[in-house]
């Protein structure tokens, strides 16, 4: 059975709409639970990662001893000290944040990443695209060590990817960004722990190096890593054995690594913020990604890729006008093919089954202003009401009304909920809730 994702929150509307903003990500099974209870909601499962909101937020020290494999992700302001792994997101919680971070926590644990067989390939029809793939395929075969350079967003990962499953390691594909964790848990991270070598260490844990055993080990944002940890990485290249955090003995791994960074590091070196003989044990060869407004070919293929992808995951689709497309094609994209996956996700959310026009691209991309809003409608005179002589349920008879109004709402709006939301004025998740409270289809 597929590892559960534990929601913390004692609030039971948020928690709902967390429930919901995971679920949209195809995770099979989301655990709600309260502070008090959350032990017995587990029923012994192994949850791959919990997510803590509101009264939840001081649970983490107890989950962290319950749970030494799971993520731990807080959501709001979270009271947590600043040298817990705990990983934070902002509420209302942002659609490409949750799935970056879900995609994470549903593979080999927090910060890992296993490739399935058949993963993503490096998209494009440019001719850099075409030169890139043809590199790929000469590295892939042997075991030299790669650095991935490139803007942020420009497909890193993807390149990384893609040389794993090109090659005939049989391991997992591994991969760690090096600056989304503290300097002071990169090191256990890495290469693990035992049992008792520093507060909160209740068991011994396997590090990635470990982990990607057999396999390839992707080290992304490399060039921010701290320099007491890029001795030991080099340590580790040179002599292929880890010590774990308290261990007195050390292990032997058979592991490819691939780097990736958007810094300079050659300038990085010139300041002293980074190993030159690290840089040149890692730089075997070298795989420069040009930026997204450098390959304008690739945009189309990207999108029909990115559609189709989604399409697989849920019931809907979007396609794009001639206009739209054009500016698609025209847009600079500075976060690259992040950027244009987070437009596309957004776009199928907020016009599923949709054909995309200028008009629906934001005024950045489009060049169009968004109309003025409209004046407030004037406040509708008040009904009279009479109370019955034998008295009335108020609750359900406010609840009557409510359930009414939504199923207007979604008959008027085809059933798109996300429509429906917006006519009668509240959150797509909390209407999602009340149909599902009141039966609705």
């Amino acid at each position: 059975m597929t590892a559960p994702i534990l929601v913390i929150d004692d609030d039971r509307d948020r928690a709902q709409a967390l429930v919901d903003l995971i679920s949209f990500f195809d995770v099979p099974r989301v655990i709600a639970a309260g502070v008090q209870d959350w032990r017995d909601a587990l029923g012994g499962a192994s949850p791959c990662a919990v997510v803590m909101a509101g009264a939840g937020l001081g649970e983490s020290a107890p989950l962290r001893s319950a749970l030494p494999e799971a993520a731990l992700v807080a959501v709001g302001v979270a009271p947590i000290p600043a040298e817990s792994d705990v990983v934070t997101l902002e509420w209302p919680v942002r659609l490409d944040a949750l799935g970056t971070l879900i995609e994470r926590v549903t593979g080999a644990g927090f910060g890992a990443t296993q490739l399935e067989p058949g993963g993503a390939a490096f998209i494009g029809q440019s001719k850099a695209s075409a030169r890139i793939r043809d590199i790929i395929s000469r590295v892939a075969p042997s075991a030299a060590t790669v650095l991935v350079t490139g803007e942020s967003g420009t497909g890193k990962e993807v390149v990384a990817s893609e040389i794993h499953r090109q090659s005939d390691r049989e391991g997992q594909f591994v991969a760690v960004n090096c600056g989304a964790i503290p300097d002071d848990l990169l090191e256990s991270e890495l290469f693990g722990h035992e049992k008792g070598a520093f507060t909160g260490a209740t068991s011994a844990r396997k590090g990635r190096f470990e982990q990607a055993n057999g396999g390839t080990l992707f080290l992304d944002e490399i060039g921010d890593m701290p320099a007491a940890m890029q001795v030991k990485l080099l340590r580790v290249l040179q002599e292929r054995v880890v010590e774990r955090v308290g261990a007195v003995k050390s292990v032997p791994v058979d592991v490819r690594v691939i780097a990736a960074t958007h810094r300079d590091l050659a300038e990085a070196i010139q300041n002293g913020r980074f190993r030159e003989d690290l840089y040149y044990r890692l730089n075997v060869v070298e795989i420069d990604l040009p930026p997204l407004r450098e390959r304008r070919d690739d945009v189309q293929p990207l999108l029909k890729e990115m559609v189709r992808r989604i399409e697989a995951r849920h019931d809907t689709g979007v396609s794009f006008s001639d206009d739209a497309l054009a500016l698609l094609i025209d847009h600079d994209w500075p976060g690259n093919v992040r950027e244009l996956a987070n437009l596309v996700e957004r776009l199928m959310v907020l016009k599923p089954h949709g054909r995309i026009a200028p008009e629906d691209l934001p005024q950045d991309i489009s060049g169009i202003e968004p109309p003025e809003a409209p004046a407030p409608a004037a406040t509708a005179a008040p009904v009279a009401i009479e109370m019955p002589e034998e008295g009335v349920d108020l609750k359900a008879h406010i609840a009557e009304v409510e359930r009414r109004f939504i199923a207007d709402a979604l008959a008027q709006c085809d059933g798109v909920v996300a429509q429906a939301a917006k006519r009668l004025g509240m959150q797509r998740t909390t209407l999602v809730e009340k149909i599902k409270r009141y039966g609705l289809s």
